[in-house]
C-alpha cells in the first residue's frame, strides 16, 4: 500500500509540473473571447472594452466570437466544452445565474464547469414608459396598474434576463400585474416601447436615456441604491416608496473548468488593472455602468449568491422557459 501512495504522490507532482510548464509559455497565439449575445449590447461592450486592454497587456490578439441564442446558453456552452488551455474565455451576465434555475436541462453545470475569472462591472436598470402612459412616477404607475390589472404590458430583452426578473420582483413587491412581452435583445424591446406598442420596460441606462432625452420615452425610476451620474434626475425606488429594492445586471469573465490557475489569476489581475484605468472608468460611468474588478474567488462567490437570489424570484413568480 505504501508504494501506491508514493506512486500517487509522484504522479501528482508530475501533473503539477506539467500544468506549470503549460502555463509558462502562455500566451503564444491569439485568444478567443466568446460573447453569448449579439454585437452592440452590454455584454459585448464589456467584452470588447476590457478585452482590448487584455490584448495589450498579454501581447496577443483577442478574437471576439458572438454566439447568441437560448438566453446565452449556446455561447456559454461553447466555453464549457472548450479545451482548458487558456485560449478560450467567455463573458457572462446576470442571465447566467438565472439559467441555473430557469433551465433544468442545461448542457453544463453553472458552477462546476467553469473557472470564474473576474467580475467586470455591475449595471443598475432604469424603467422607462411610453409618453402616452398616464403615469409620470412610480406611485402613479402602481396606481394605474392596480386600476387596470393585467392591461398594461412590459417588454424585456428575454425570458430570464435581469430586466425581466427585476420587473417580476417589482410586481411582486407592489402587488401589481402586467403582461410580459419578451424580445430577443434590448433593441427590439426599446423600439416597440418608443413606438407605443409597449407601455414600460426595464434595461440598462446606456441605450435608454437617449430616448428619454429626445422625448420619445419618460424615465420612471432607477434600481440603484442612490441616483446615478448617467441619469441624475431619475429617482430611485427608495425615494419613491419602495425601500430596499436594488437590482441590475452584471458582466464577468469565465473560462473552462480546469484552466491553469496561473492563467486564470493572470487574466483576473490584468482585468482589474484595465477596470482601474480612469479613461475606461469614465466611459463606463457615462453609460450608467459601475466598473468593478474582482479576484476569481470573489467572482465565484458572487455568482453563487446570484444563483440563490434569482432562484427565489423565479420560483415565486413561477417563471418558465418557453
Amino acid at each position: 500500500m505504501k508504494y501506491l501512495f508514493r506512486a500517487l504522490a509522484a504522479f501528482a507532482v508530475l501533473l503539477t509540473c506539467a500544468g506549470g510548464a503549460g502555463a509558462q509559455g502562455w500566451p503564444n497565439r491569439s485568444i478567443r473571447m466568446v460573447v453569448p449575445y449579439t454585437p452592440g449590447g452590454y455584454t459585448d461592450l464589456m467584452a470588447r472594452l476590457v478585452g482590448q486592454k487584455l490584448s495589450e497587456a498579454l501581447g496577443q490578439p483577442i478574437v471576439f466570437e458572438n454566439k447568441p441564442g437560448a438566453n446565452a446558453i449556446i455561447g456559454t456552452d461553447v466555453v464549457a466544452k472548450a479545451a482548458p488551455d487558456g485560449y478560450t474565455f467567455g463573458t457572462v451576465i446576470a442571465a447566467h445565474a438565472a439559467n441555473a434555475t430557469l433551465n433544468p436541462k442545461l448542457p453544463y453545470d453553472t458552477l462546476k464547469d467553469f473557472s470564474y475569472v473576474s467580475l467586470m462591472s455591475v449595471a443598475p436598470l432604469i424603467m422607462i414608459a411610453h409618453p402616452s402612459v398616464p403615469a409620470n412616477n412610480l406611485k402613479e404607475l402602481i396606481a394605474l396598474a392596480k386600476a387596470k390589472p393585467g392591461e398594461l404590458n412590459f417588454a424585456s430583452s428575454g425570458i430570464g434576463a435581469a430586466a425581466h426578473l427585476t420587473m417580476e420582483m417589482f410586481m411582486s413587491r407592489t402587488g401589481i400585474k402586467m403582461q410580459h412581452i419578451p424580445y430577443k435583445g434590448t433593441a427590439g424591446a426599446l423600439q416597440d416601447t418608443v413606438g407605443g406598442q409597449i407601455n414600460v420596460m426595464f434595461d440598462i441606462v446606456g441605450p435608454l436615456m437617449p430616448q428619454v432625452r429626445s422625448g420619445n420615452a419618460k424615465a420612471i425610476v432607477v434600481t440603484a441604491k442612490e441616483r446615478i451620474p448617467a441619469a441624475p434626475d431619475v429617482p430611485t425606488m427608495a425615494e419613491q416608496g419602495v425601500p430596499d429594492f436594488v437590482s441590475g445586471t452584471w458582466a464577468g469573465i469565465i473560462a473552462p473548468a480546469g484552466t491553469p490557475k496561473e492563467i486564470v489569476d493572470r487574466v483576473s489581475a490584468e482585468a482589474r488593472k484595465a477596470l482601474a484605468d480612469p479613461a475606461l472608468q469614465a466611459k463606463l460611468v457615462e453609460q450608467g455602468i459601475v466598473p468593478m474588478g474582482s479576484s476569481p474567488e470573489e467572482f465565484r462567490g458572487f455568482v453563487t449568491e446570484e444563483i440563490a437570489r434569482w432562484r427565489k424570484v423565479i420560483t415565486d413568480a413561477g417563471i418558465k422557459m418557453e
